[in-house]
């Protein structure tokens, strides 16, 4: 069986400056590859460790309602793991994100965020019990 060596989001966005900023600075993930040419601007930024959740419509309900109080539109929905969740959301929301709902412990024991980040990214910025402040 062959398996896959890398795991890559390509994000077409109408704010490249932006986007870039939001996920560079904010996110803190760093350059990896600058791929620009005249004909445009790509740039790869990169994170140690990435994973795929497959996720049910009846579990996304049920993750959008201790996130966010409600059901959200949307299939897609990255997540960050962060050591402080409330400054990651505090840093976001300084520049532009918009925060769904604030901070919460969940029933998995984590603490989640939801915001919305450059072009309508859901996102959710979650602390984990064993990566303690």
């Amino acid at each position: 069986m062959t398996s896959a060596l890398q795991f890559r989001v390509s994000l077409t966005v109408d704010d490249f400056e932006k986007a870039l900023s939001f996920y560079r600075d904010v996110l803190g993930l760093p350059l990896a590859n600058d791929w620009s040419t005249p004909q445009g601007r790509c740039i790869v930024l990169s994170v140690d460790k990435a994973t795929i959740e497959l996720i049910d419509h009846n579990q996304a309900s049920h993750i959008d309602d201790v996130e966010v109080g409600r059901r959200v539109p949307g299939e897609v929905r990255f997540a960050f793991q962060f050591p402080d969740v409330e400054s990651a959301v505090a840093l976001a929301k300084a520049n532009g994100a918009e925060v769904l709902h604030d901070p919460v412990e969940t029933p998995w024991k984590d603490v989640n965020a939801r915001i919305v980040g450059p072009d309508a990214m859901q996102m959710t910025f979650f602390e984990s019990p064993q990566v303690a402040k």
